[in-house]
């Protein structure tokens, strides 16, 4: 049995990854007591116990819990903002050229963020192809269910009165100083952020993440783009689909529950879609979390999961 500890299970993050991890016959997970939940010794002693840990807490909660690990064995894989873009961590997308083999070794892994992941999955294999330029300047929109801002959204959107301006979507990241940011530029090897919109919309769990494309960005047809994807997505979680099947409509709520992400391409040779589909809290959070200490445990990477 592999002992796992989940530093902040209260949380959405970590009340998914608690829930697919407790009907697993080879997890033994580690829970402390209410009264010691928050104690840094219990804590410490917890993660250096177990063989993976979690950290689903606040960005500087997480770099402190980080900082208590003193066995060279702990797996750790921080699901905050905090490390994803620091040298001395892994970041946790193995879809990605060369990470899977990373991840397999790696003892400090960072866990990519929901809005980034759909971004990355879109954008990198066109860069690494050429398809897209290194200094192009992009721009995406995101929508994404209201589970993705934690218990305190859920709680508004989901209270006896909720706010009248709760029933519409909201755009937010307005400032365009996303916390996202830096890693969807850094994983893309882009010289720009993008301009991003995130929006979120009444409805729990699902995300669906658009980058358009035109001859300003991108010289290649829509086949070409489509051969791309067909060929880098060949394993884990992520796959590309040449079509929707929903009559001309792309519902971001289509994958909620499940654990994988869907591609696919659409439009014409002068304006191009790039569209991701997932659950917020499956391959954009838990569900890539899990898949991680898979594969960092030498197992079956979708062990666990739904997909």
């Amino acid at each position: 049995m592999t002992k796992v500890f989940i530093d902040g299970s209260a949380g959405t993050t970590g009340l998914r990854i608690r829930e697919r991890l407790s009907a697993r016959k080879d997890i033994e997970l580690i829970i402390l007591p209410e009264e010691t939940r928050k104690d840094p010794a219990a804590r410490a002693d917890a993660l250096n116990s177990a063989a993976v840990s979690f950290l689903c807490l606040p960005d500087a909660a997480a770099v402190e819990a980080a900082s208590f690990v003193t066995s060279p064995d702990a797996v750790i894989i921080d699901t905050s903002t905090a490390h994803r873009v620091a040298e001395d961590w892994v970041y946790g997308m193995p879809e990605l050229t060369g990470q899977r083999e990373k991840l397999k070794s790696a003892k400090r892994i960072a866990n990519p963020g929901c809005h980034a992941t759909g971004f990355i999955s879109l954008v990198a294999p066109l860069v690494e192809a050429g398809l897209i330029r290194k200094d192009a300047r992009l721009s995406c929109f995101s929508l994404t269910g209201y589970s993705g801002g934690g218990k305190k959204m859920i709680a508004e959107y989901e209270a006896p009165e909720v706010n009248p301006l709760y029933q519409a979507p909201r755009q937010y990241g307005l400032s365009q100083a996303h916390k996202h940011l830096p890693e969807m530029a850094k994983l893309c090897g882009l010289d720009y952020a993008p301009v991003f919109s995130p929006i979120v919309a009444p409805y729990y769990a699902g995300m669906e993440v658009t980058v358009p494309l035109t001859p300003a960005e991108t010289s290649a047809s829509l086949e070409e783009i489509k051969e791309v994807f067909r060929a880098y997505y060949q394993g884990g979680l992520i796959r590309f689909a040449d079509a929707a099947d929903e009559s001309g409509f792309l519902s971001a709520c289509a994958f909620a529950g499940r654990d994988d992400l869907e591609i696919s391409v659409y439009g014409n040779e002068e304006r191009i879609l790039l569209v991701s589909r997932f659950d917020n809290l499956g391959k954009g959070a838990s569900g890539a979390a899990i898949q991680n200490m898979n594969i960092a445990l030498g197992l079956d990477e979708a062990e666990g999961l739904v997909k």
